[in-house]
């Protein structure tokens, strides 16, 4: 009992076992994991080399013990144990859906997701992916959208540095203009045989992404892809799934995201989706958060593998979402701060602004993206590197707002065209696009209130003088865009 793990820590064991013929399809691998009479099964994998490795995120302190059991005798029945500490600094443990609409990490701390997208940055050159670890370090985001698979499309025609399956016939180079193309493509993987070294680039990257509180949202499948991901058969699926959650699912700060746009995966039927689900949620034991983003047609959130409302559109549908599904909504594409000629990625930073205040005052929460064009065609979005927009410190600076109250906001009403939400303590008012000289609202009586004006464009906070209570007329700026604060006074 010599190793000792932090509670929602991961604890891993490895095996010499057999590297003949092909372990990912002829060797089956899993162990137990006990403590007292509680017990949870997990499923191993085979890292290549003929290592086999097992991976245990304990969420109870306290002595665990294991056995092993496999098909092939060098790895059956194999025993250990380990003691789980208590977590230390930032270690709040996975994210779950609380209070119905909002977040909160296990150990009950508030969880306010402030997201970014950044599809393909796992696949660069190691020098890209430093620079994008440095740059997230000094950003405002708490969650980042990525893609287990690389992304073609147009500003992402370079080859990964890493293939997820062995490569057995090399294709095109280059992205011809087509989602989900793969079928014409000449691109052959061999769907029997796994790149451990492109997991193991993948669950780096998510451990570094813990280190600096940052929620990795795996994006499973998408249809942007020139190489056959989008289009293995059916079996393949499955023994991809197993392994992304036997590799990944003792990281604390994963997400599930099933697609990336499911309704352009055109070769795939509601059934398919609802397959991986049951896929996954058999194979994560430690039940991560789920969720499906669309393009046009939206999934049914309401079925109940999906733990929240991930959206793509406007910021204004939060309350409709809510309504019609009953969980948290998370906005995670409102379209990018940006210059490219599509209309989705060239929003002005104070847009994206804008949509991150209207999203919090519904009662949801927003998510950012970057598409500047590059020379080196190293934008944000795709690729990662450094962030070019004014948005970020903006929505640093909203982070610090809502970070001081003491959870998420609900949505009061919309008062004279105007978001109002209400929290623990605080009130937002969010004029949108509105520009009253003197806000006129109406604070609960019998309290006693301290009132701000917030420009969330400068980033200025003005306290005005004095208590308020019951009705109220606050001299304003007269420009759109304005937020009043209201905060109980103890």
């Amino acid at each position: 009992m010599g190793q000792h793990v932090q509670q929602w820590g991961i604890f891993e064991a490895d095996f010499d076992g057999p590297a003949e013929g092909n372990p990912f399809l002829e060797v089956d691998f899993a162990a137990t994991f006990a403590q007292g009479h509680r017990t949870v099964d997990v499923e191993g994998f085979y890292d290549g080399e003929g290592t086999y490795r097992v991976r245990f995120m304990p969420d109870e302190p306290g002595e665990w013990r294991f056995t092993t059991r496999s098909n092939r005798p060098a790895l059956d029945a194999k025993t250990g144990s380990f003691v789980c500490t208590a977590p230390t600094g930032s270690n709040h443990g996975p994210v779950r859906v609380a209070e119905q609409f909002h977040f909160a990490y296990a150990d009950g701390t508030h969880y306010s997701n402030i997201g970014t997208t950044c599809y393909g940055w796992v696949h660069q050159d190691p020098a890209i992916v430093e620079q994008t670890l440095a740059t997230l370090a000094e950003a405002p985001f708490n969650k980042i959208r990525m893609c287990v698979f690389p992304k073609a499309y147009r500003w992402n025609e370079n080859e990964p540095q890493f293939h997820a399956f062995e490569v057995l016939e090399e294709g095109p180079t280059r992205w011809d203009g087509r989602w989900d193309n793969s079928g014409d493509a000449q691109w052959r993987l061999d769907w029997e045989r796994f790149v451990p070294g492109h997991f193991r680039n993948v669950e780096t990257r998510v451990g570094q992404l813990r280190e600096l509180g940052i929620e990795a949202d795996l994006i499973l499948f998408h249809p942007y892809d020139r190489w056959g991901y989008s289009k293995m058969p059916p079996e393949a699926e499955d023994r991809y799934l197993r392994y992304v959650c036997a590799r990944l699912a003792s990281y604390r700060n994963v997400w599930w995201s099933f697609a990336n746009e499911w309704d352009l995966l055109r070769n795939k039927t509601v059934e398919d989706w609802e397959r991986y689900a049951r896929v996954v949620r058999r194979h994560d034991p430690y039940d991560h958060l789920r969720g499906i983003h669309q393009c046009h047609r939206l999934y049914d959130h309401g079925r109940p593998w999906v733990t929240h409302v991930s959206y793509q559109g406007g910021p204004d549908q939060v309350s409709r979402l809510r309504k019609d599904y009953g969980k948290p909504v998370v906005v995670d594409e409102c379209c990018y701060e940006g210059d490219v000629p599509n209309g989705w990625g060239n929003i002005s930073a104070a847009e994206m602004t804008h949509r991150f205040w209207l999203a919090t005052c519904l009662g949801g929460y927003c998510g950012h993206g970057e598409t500047y064009l590059h020379p080196q065609d190293i934008l944000w979005w795709g690729k990662g590197g450094t962030l070019h927009g004014q948005s970020p410190a903006r929505i640093a600076f909203l982070r610090r707002i809502v970070e001081q109250g003491s959870g998420g906001f609900e949505p009061c009403n919309v008062h004279g065209h105007m978001a109002v939400a209400r929290g623990e303590r605080e009130i937002l008012i969010f004029t949108h696009n509105h520009q009253p000289r003197v806000l006129e609202a109406k604070l609960p009586e019998g309290r006693s209130y301290s009132v701000e004006v917030i420009d969330p464009w400068a980033m200025t906070v003005d306290k005005r003088p004095g208590q308020h209570s019951g009705d109220i007329a606050i001299e304003m700026p007269v420009q759109p865009y304005m937020v009043v604060r209201a905060v109980e006074i103890e």
